[in-house]
């Protein structure tokens, strides 16, 4: 048996329930879990906007950090908790090929967001081929994916600026390395960045934000985007975009393929080893108290990552 956080029902609150722990299969293992990580993923899943759907009732929970015969493993997949039994529980069975080894010295509750918010910080700050010189404006840097892309963004030797809505989250954009914060919405946002002039832009923003930041760009800068949190559509100054020799690149997590996953992850936890990469935990939840961490996400009261201490 394993204590699991469970969807019963879309759109309703999950459910605590004491289930039957399956035996593996062929090249499956029991990963017994410490943390797991909460993401907005999760709550589209609970209340039945993703774009797969698996059976009910189900735990969820894509990603965690735990024990594999003693040794200290991260488990992840975007499979768990959509199409199978995910992380939101005391142990899990997974296929192998979901298991990653870790490094010494990580620090098990940051592992446990390494799934999705390390490794995308990773992917959209190498995509950008951030360096040092470089000057980086990061919005949304006090969420759960901002923050660690401030710090490794700065490790580089970048100098980094960060946007945020709220200026109670700003001190924790700053402790990670940023030199300036900015808090501003979009529509203030030109004047809040105007003598930067920024070289790289990590926008998971989208709407008037990454209208606003090629106007600001310095010519030939690039831009990664890979959310529109803010809004999905945006009217752009498309002479902007040639005549500065701007690039825009989009970053999508789940159109990676399992080897370019775990080279990704491989090497961002080696960051993680080593400090240039940095996961803040905003907030630890119980596992009873799984719906609460859910609606944190909505009102966006966390700053840094939210997990869950499942065991």
């Amino acid at each position: 048996m394993t204590r699991a956080a469970r969807l019963v029902e879309y759109g309703k609150p999950l459910e605590i329930q004491d289930v039957d722990l399956r035996e593996p299969g062929p090249d499956e293992v029991v990963i017994e879990l410490l943390f797991a990580g909460v993401n907005p993923i999760d709550r589209n899943m609970a209340e039945g906007r993703a774009p797969t759907q698996g059976p009910l009732p189900r735990t969820l929970g894509s990603e965690g950090s735990g024990r594999l015969e003693g040794k200290p493993v991260l488990v992840f997949s975007s499979v768990l908790g959509a199409e199978r039994d995910g992380t939101w529980a005391e142990a899990v069975v997974a296929p192998r090929e979901y298991v990653f080894d870790l490094p010494e010295g990580v620090d098990m509750q940051e592992v446990a967001a390494m799934g999705i918010a390390g490794l995308t910080a990773w992917n959209v700050v190498n995509l950008a081929e951030v360096g040092d010189g470089d000057r980086v404006l990061v919005f949304g840097a006090a969420g759960g994916v901002g923050l660690p892309v401030v710090g490794l963004a700065a490790s580089t030797g970048a100098t980094v600026w960060g946007q945020t809505s709220s200026e109670d989250k700003a001190e924790a954009v700053r402790a990670l390395g940023a030199e300036r914060v900015v808090v501003t919405d979009a529509a203030r946002l030109a004047d809040s960045i105007r003598d930067f002039r920024p070289t790289v832009v990590i926008d998971p923003l989208g709407d008037g934000f990454t209208a606003a930041a090629l106007l600001a760009m310095e010519p030939r800068g690039r831009l990664v985007l890979f959310g529109t949190s803010a809004g999905a559509e945006a009217t752009l100054q498309l002479r902007e975009l040639y005549r500065k020799s701007l690039s825009v690149f989009g970053y999508g997590g789940l159109r990676l393929t399992n080897e370019e996953r775990r080279k990704g992850l491989e090497a961002a936890l080696e960051a993680l080893a080593s400090g240039g990469l940095r996961i803040p935990i905003g907030r630890v939840w119980p596992l009873d108290d799984v719906n609460r961490a859910l609606e944190s996400l909505a009102d966006r009261t966390v700053t840094g990552k939210a997990i869950l201490e499942v065991r």
